[in-house]
Formats: C-alpha cells, structure tokens, sequence
C-alpha cells in the first residue's frame, strides 16, 4: 500500500522553567504509516505518545525533521486531519447532531447541508435515535461515538485518537473497541491510536509501534497478524496472549532502564 503518513528524524524538546534547559522528548523519530493502515503507538508513561499526536495534528510544533501526509508537510491543523481526544469535550448546549457537525460549521458549511451529512454519521457511530438528545443524556461510551463522528465528518485523510476510550469502564471499553472496529473497517480511515493498554493495542492494530523512553526513538514495530475482522474472543487466543507478552517485556526493559539512569534510583 502506498505511504499515507511520513514522519522523518522528528525531534522535539520542551524548555524547563527551574533550568532553562531543553529536555528532550523525541530524538530522529521515523515513521512510516501506509494507507488504511490502523497503527497503535504504546510505551512508558511520558515518553511523549501524546505530544507526539498533538505534533502529528499541527498543534505543537516540533524543532526538526519534516511530516509529511500525502506528501505535503504538516505545519498546521487542518480538516485533513481529525482529532479525538481522550476526554470527548461536547458542548453541553448542543445536541449530538449540533455536536457532531461543529467542526463542519466552523469551517463555513451551511447548517441544513451538515445536517443532513451527520445522518450518515450517526448511523455508523450506532446513534440513531439519539440525535436529539443533549451529552448528559448519554452514557460515557456513547459520548464517545458523539466524539468519533465529530472527527469523521469532515472526512480527514488520517485519524488522530489519543487514548479516547481511557476513561470508560472495562466493559464498556471493550465493547467501544469492537465498535471502533466495526466503524474503521466501513471508513478505512489511516489511524494513529495512542494507548496505555497493550490489550488494547494488539486487538485494534495492523502494527503496534512501541516507544522508548525519553528521548522517545521506535523501539520496535510489531506487525499483528490476527485475521479481520476480530471477535472479543481473540483475546484469549495464545496468538494475542503472546504479542501482549512480547510488547510488555519490551516496555519493562525500557521503565527500568529509565529508572536505572535517574541518580540514586533502584530497581
């Protein structure tokens, strides 16, 4: 598949007030992301998985290397990119069929026309029947299908998702994963998925992309080679058992290494 996503020796720091040094967060990072591809990035805690996305977005800049997306570079945001955020951010006066179409109104399209796009929208994020109802009428899972459709609408080539499931229960978080699958594979959007759970990684990816610790480099990039589509039941297959053995052990060995290099620390 041809290259949707080019990320090429990215490098960025972060000045610190107490020293006015820079500490950096990413050192040559390179990347690259194909068409249609679904790639999950896990790692140590603050080892910039976050910042990295927010970069990828045009949101914070970066102080070398170059992104690429279609081949253009990525300097600032744009409707080619679409955003969910952990925290689904709805606007409390608005409706889910108002919330869905923001992004769309903002960027000048009539009111009637956008309307009549999110139909479509709440029909793939399984809302129908609640397109009138306000965000404290809805469950946290729902929300966050509020929250997809919202980034989906205004059609991005690439799909930002930075841990948007971290704070539903684990029921309901499995159950989103499933539907998050079933939404992708009727869009096939390219996604970046950030994420904390291996588990949920390893269910979501065509390739887990695993961070060092800072300065952030790719340690590995494993490719899951689980068949699509995936029911819930492959996580207890010994095939998923053994990538999520593989990646864990992989982060271990960066969190000690971590702490090994802080003064007077002991593992």
């Amino acid at each position: 598949m041809p290259t949707k996503l080019e990320i090429k020796d990215l490098c960025k720091g972060f000045t610190s007030l107490r020293s006015e040094q820079s500490l950096p967060v990413f050192s040559g990072l390179e990347l690259r992301v194909a068409e249609n591809e679904f790639i999950c990035i896990v790692g140590p805690s603050g080892c910039g998985k976050t910042t990295f996305l927010r970069i990828l977005d045009g949101l914070i800049p970066f102080d070398s290397g170059e992104i690429l997306l279609d081949g253009q570079r990525v300097i600032k945001p744009g409707i080619d990119k679409g955003f969910v955020f952990q925290d689904s951010s709805l606007l409390p006066w608005r409706t889910v069929v108002d919330n869905i179409i923001l992004g769309l109104e903002l960027h000048g399209t009539p009111r009637r026309e956008a309307r009549a796009r999110a139909r479509h929208y709440v029909e793939l994020v399984g809302l129908r029947g609640f397109e009138n109802h306000y965000p404290y009428e809805l469950s946290g899972g729902m929300q966050q299908r509020v929250n997809l459709a919202r980034a989906l609408i205004i059609e991005p080539q690439v799909l930002l998702m930075d841990e948007p499931f971290a704070s539903l229960d684990a029921q309901t978080r499995e159950i989103m994963q499933l539907e998050l699958l079933k939404t992708w594979g009727g869009t096939r959007k390219t996604v970046l998925f950030v994420t904390h759970q291996i588990e949920e990684a390893v269910y979501l990816a065509d390739r887990v992309v695993v961070f060092s610790s800072r300065p952030a480099t790719i340690k590995a990039e494993i490719p899951i080679e689980l068949t699509r589509p995936r029911p819930l039941a492959v996580k207890r297959s010994p095939q998923f058992l053994a990538y999520i053995d593989r990646i864990w052990s992989m982060i271990e060995a960066e969190v000690r290494r971590s702490m090994l290099e802080q003064p007077g620390a002991e593992v």
